[in-house]
């Protein structure tokens, strides 16, 4: 017997426009994805809750690991997300929720989530997040939605996902979330309209003071003598943590106040958009050169990241503008 919400299947599954092959970041982070395609495949879209990205900072040793905020997934939609105890266990739980007509994100570990394959997929231990929306214990099969998209798996790697037979339970319970979805709506054009520009204000409001770009490039320049002695793997945690996290946010910005410029949004959010997409690209470039001088070449950060600031800056303004009007 199968516990499911959503009718689909992987090999029918259309992921959301914001993960097409055309986007200069593919993914952002593991929660970023996973709800973009839950609130599409709910029928909702994703963009009426993404000013989230403006406020985000360079921490000191990572930017930001963005997310959707619970106050915008319920201002937006009217889902309702919180942490749960799994004192059951996690399966027992996603099972009864799913009857229950709600979804859960999982913390689960990559190793055993097929998707991927070639990345952590058998290879390694990795953390992430993913959305069971069937499950067939006695089958031992999962359908989940996981970074850009829903995926199947069975046997060995549900025994892995759930730590079922030879996989014991962890020493500490993974961090699970409930959604629930009893209150969820649907808002017109012109409630979408209103909603995505008081968010918009109120993460203006949150933004930083100063242009974190130029404390990001400080700290990658301390790095740089550090990230040449790294073995590979170290250095795509940093990227990742860093350069990636700058630049997915920026095009999440951008996809945003784009959308918002085609919905009725202030004129100033499509040059806003831009500049964001421009941060975008930047950062995508600066990863690849950042690449090389950890495998020893000698890299120029000066005009690139003057280029990233003034970007960060014109955004910022346009963004802020886009609010006033």
């Amino acid at each position: 017997m199968t516990s499911s919400l959503l009718p689909l299947t992987s090999a029918d599954y259309q992921p959301h426009a914001l993960h097409s092959t055309g986007r200069i970041w593919t993914e952002t982070n593991c929660y970023v994805d996973v709800w973009w395609e839950v609130l599409h495949s709910l029928g909702l879209d994703p963009m009426v809750a993404g000013a989230f990205a403006i406020s985000t900072d360079f921490e000191g040793d990572q930017w930001t690991f963005f997310k959707y905020p619970e106050a915008d997934l319920r201002r937006a939609y009217g889902i309702e997300v919180h942490e749960m105890n799994p004192w059951r266990g996690v399966l027992e739980h996603v099972v009864e929720q799913l009857e229950l007509g709600r979804l859960m994100t999982v913390e689960a570990d990559s190793y055993y989530l097929p998707d991927t394959q070639g990345v952590s997929y058998r290879l390694e231990h990795v953390k992430s997040t993913i959305v069971p929306n069937a499950v067939d214990v006695a089958g031992r099969f999962l359908g989940y939605f996981h970074n850009a998209g829903y995926f199947e798996l069975t046997g060995a790697d549900f025994d892995g996902v759930f730590h079922r037979g030879a996989h014991p339970e962890p020493a500490l319970p993974p961090y699970t979330e409930l959604i629930r979805l009893e209150s969820m709506r649907k808002l017109s054009d012109d409630e979408s309209l209103y909603v995505a520009t008081r968010l918009l204000a109120e993460h203006v409001d949150r933004r930083p003071r100063d242009n974190p770009v130029e404390r990001l490039v400080d700290r990658i320049g301390a790095d740089l003598g550090w990230l040449r002695d790294q073995p590979p793997e170290t250095f795509h945690l940093w990227a990742f943590a860093t350069v990636r996290q700058c630049g997915a946010c920026a095009e999440s910005a951008g996809s945003f106040l784009a959308w918002l410029a085609d919905h009725g949004g202030a004129p100033q959010a499509k040059e806003a958009a831009q500049h964001w997409i421009n941060l975008a690209e930047q950062a995508k470039s600066l990863q690849y050169a950042l690449a090389r001088a950890a495998r020893g070449r000698q890299i120029e950060l000066g005009p690139i990241a003057t280029q990233m600031a003034a970007e960060w800056d014109s955004a910022q303004s346009f963004t802020g503008a886009s609010v006033r009007s």
